[in-house]
């Protein structure tokens, strides 16, 4: 009887183990899936910020007045754009008069500016952005030196 107690117990407790491995198993494979999701959806969007500079790009050209039902045209995809990219959480880096920061920001210039601080951004040449607390792209900016 003690021999079918213990070999019981032994089944039962590999049982136990198996199940845990298996739960654990079940979480990485999720946790796995989640990732691989997000990093699809940053690498999409990334490619969706470079076809917003442009449209901004474009936005910020004069335009005659005989281009202006163009340039209306123009802006109405660049805003539904923004609203897309928006409504998947993606978030501006707001970067001027900010101090530098490398993990967010990209300094390509350095510019004697009177009356700012040492470290302050001074210009942001190409936007930022975020995606929740993951950066998707840091934005190029001009930062103030001492004079």
């Amino acid at each position: 009887m003690e021999s079918l107690q213990k070999d019981r117990d032994d089944l039962y407790d590999r049982l136990l183990r198996k199940s845990a491995e298996f739960d654990n198993y079940r979480k990485r494979i999720e946790r796995e899936r989640k990732e691989f999701t997000e990093w699809a959806a940053a690498d999409v969007l990334g490619d969706l910020l470079a076809v917003m500079d442009d449209f901004e790009r474009a936005l910020a050209a004069d335009a005659p007045a005989a281009a202006q039902p163009y340039k209306a045209g123009v802006e109405l995809i660049h805003r539904a754009l923004a609203d897309l990219v928006r409504k998947r959480g993606v978030t501006a880096i707001e970067a001027r008069g900010a101090d530098f920061d490398p993990h967010l920001h990209q300094a390509v210039a350095y510019e004697t500016v009177e009356g700012r601080r040492e470290g302050e951004v001074v210009e942001e040449l190409r936007k930022g952005y975020m995606l929740g607390e993951r950066l998707l792209r840091p934005s190029l900016v001009k930062v103030a030196r001492a004079s």
